[in-house]
């Protein structure tokens, strides 16, 4: 497995919801994002088009079964998936439930602020982190 000193993905010290030889899946602390995850590669690789067949459909559906976690549990109004890796040119992909209210929206999560989700909504949000657990779990229970 290659891994580069200093990439953070790489040396990824954070509690993985589920991992396997391949791949890893977080939940970000994000405390606007409740349900923010990644799917992170653990090869150091910077481009989907670096992975062999088999790894693509496997990272592919990898983020299919985490977006579906997601939607079940979140409710979201929309889920962004996106690999960007301009900061971190480490394969990986963001699963993110957006919501009307929540800061950004309708623009990318990266975007300057427009408003501040109400406390009591994020926390009614967070809540559910225990159940996107388990969601994750059992999507992932076939890998």
């Amino acid at each position: 497995m290659t891994r580069v000193a200093g990439c953070e993905l790489c040396e990824l010290s954070v509690p993985k919801v589920f991992e396997n030889d391949k791949f890893a899946v977080i939940l970000v602390d994000d405390a606007n994002y409740p349900g923010f995850a990644r799917v992170i590669w653990k090869d150091h690789v910077r481009e989907m088009s670096d992975l062999a067949d088999e790894d693509r459909l496997l990272v592919n559906d990898a983020v299919w079964k985490l977006e579906q976690a997601v939607r079940e549990v979140m409710q979201p109004l929309k889920v962004n998936v996106a690999s960007l890796g301009n900061v971190v040119p480490h394969l990986h992909w963001h699963v993110i439930p957006r919501y009307a209210d929540d800061a950004h929206f309708p623009a990318p999560v990266w975007a300057q602020a427009v408003r501040s989700t109400d406390a009591a909504v994020l926390t009614e949000r967070k809540a559910l982190l225990p159940q996107l657990v388990e969601a994750i779990t059992r999507k992932f229970a076939s890998h």
